[in-house]
């Protein structure tokens, strides 16, 4: 057994492994894995965990399922950064996996990927589902919770039981994510973001949606966490802005080399104007090209997210893309000129970018086809609704 890591933050001392914590019930029934410190500097979902089983365990509650708490970049844990070389949040492509699988380790954080891995194939072999994966973090700026997800119609279901706010489609602007690895089994996976990384507040955010995730996932009755589900519950009603889908618009990449500066004051759901200024890139003002509602503004050393802007989208929207995807009309879209299926993934679309700029983007999100990639001169684009299998 490898020894245990000991941190120090938001007033406590806490020991912990890979495996935070472990509670098994029913082996087949619902099984609800949580990441903590995936990013390395934020450790509230971590403490939040600890404490979560040390309640179950405490008090003996018996759960209908499988519940999981699993530590993310260990390294960057216990040096309290980010990451050491690059981000475990991005790691997660096939390319990446391959090298993994034959232990050909680039960095600290590809042998973390490899470790996680393999927890999680140890974790699928023992049970058999349905599977529920949350990624607990913070951010950089001040903000309420919120929730993002891949555009699927499953996570959409499952995180419509919250009453915060929903972004939709973050995948579009990032490269391997952990969700998006775990959206493409088919299974439920939600980000948590719970509030500013050094909040203390934020532990208890945290708490309060593992509760609710164990409740919702039906992995416990809540007869057995009732109290402690009202108190989620009443914390949860207390946030400015409720239950709101809302998608992302446009993402300013910061470039290698790049000295980027946000400006002061920012928060997320900020309302901006276009034409405001946001920040500065070597001394050079950046203006927002749109109205919206600024979304995580980076107020930290790391990271190459420099902001977001999003909007809010329509129940009308909503329902519309709901039913589309239910009766399988992104089936139609391959009658369109320059659009074909890939002959190996059912869930790929593959586009003839000249063709391409004349398809409006909205017709391929109703679809579900958020992520989208160029390559050898086609377009590929990728449906997020996908049938459950094991990793």
């Amino acid at each position: 057994m490898k020894d245990d890591i000991k941190i120090t933050s938001f007033g406590e001392t806490i020991s912990f492994q890979r495996i935070i914590g472990k509670k098994i019930g029913e082996i087949n029934s619902p099984t609800v894995i949580a990441f903590a410190g995936i990013h390395g500097n934020e450790r509230a979902g971590i403490h939040a965990l600890q404490h979560v089983f040390e309640k179950i365990n405490k008090e003996n509650l018996s759960l209908n399922g499988n519940f999981y708490g699993i530590s993310g970049n260990l390294n960057a844990i216990k040096k309290n950064i980010r990451f050491e070389s690059v981000d475990l949040n991005r790691t997660w492509t096939e390319e990446n996996l391959n090298l993994i699988k034959l232990l050909d380790y680039k960095t600290n954080e590809h042998k973390e990927q490899f470790e996680i891995y393999k927890t999680l194939k140890v974790i699928f072999k023992k049970h058999k589902g349905p599977f529920y994966f949350l990624d607990l973090h913070t951010t950089s700026s001040n903000t309420q919770p919120f929730i993002t997800i891949s555009d699927s119609l499953n996570n959409r279901e499952f995180c419509s039981e919250f009453t915060i706010p929903t972004i939709l489609g973050i995948e579009e602007f990032l490269d391997g994510p952990l969700l998006t690895f775990i959206n493409e089994y088919g299974h439920v996976a939600l980000g948590f973001e719970a509030g500013q990384h050094y909040d203390k507040l934020s532990v208890n955010n945290c708490e309060a949606f593992i509760w609710q995730a164990l409740k919702v996932s039906n992995c416990v009755s809540q007869h057995e966490i009732d109290s402690y589900y009202k108190k989620s519950k009443a914390l949860f009603s207390t946030f400015k802005i409720q239950h709101q889908f809302f998608q992302i618009d446009y993402k300013y990449n910061i470039k290698s080399n790049e000295n980027f500066k946000m400006n002061p004051g920012f928060e997320n759901f900020q309302f901006i104007k276009k034409n405001q200024e946001l920040a500065l890139s070597n001394d050079t003002k950046i203006y927002s090209d749109r109205s919206g509602k600024i979304f995580m503004p980076l107020y930290q050393s790391r990271g190459n997210d420099g902001f977001f802007i999003i909007s809010k989208l329509s129940v009308f929207w909503l329902e519309l893309s709901k039913l589309l995807r239910k009766f399988k009309f992104y089936s139609v879209l391959t009658l369109l000129p320059g659009v074909r299926k890939h002959k190996e993934n059912e869930y790929t679309l593959m586009v003839n970018p000249k063709i391409a700029k004349f398809l409006a983007t909205e017709i391929f999100h109703l679809m579900g086809y958020r992520k989208k990639i160029k390559k050898d001169n086609l377009l590929y684009f990728f449906r997020r609704d996908r049938k459950e299998r094991i990793l």
